[in-house]
């Protein structure tokens, strides 16, 4: 059972809203949101999962890139 199933609040600094994905915390930083979470996993509410969507998605892009075969 995982931290989002356990009932994991969102880890961005004023947000209260339940957890729906958890990331990697240094993607989250590099995205622009501040956390307030210290570990690996940081928790996101759906509304800042959708934000960390938008802002990294260049370099998801180019991440997955980095693998396709041409």
């Amino acid at each position: 059972m995982g931290i989002v199933a356990k009932g994991a609040k969102c880890n961005v600094s004023g947000c209260d809203g339940d957890g729906v994905r958890s990331l990697n915390t240094t993607k989250v930083e590099n995205a622009g949101l501040q956390v307030s979470s210290s570990g690996k996993k940081t928790v996101l509410c759906k509304t800042h999962y959708k934000e960390w969507k938008k802002e990294s998605k260049d370099d998801r892009d180019l991440e997955r890139a980095r693998y396709d075969k041409f």
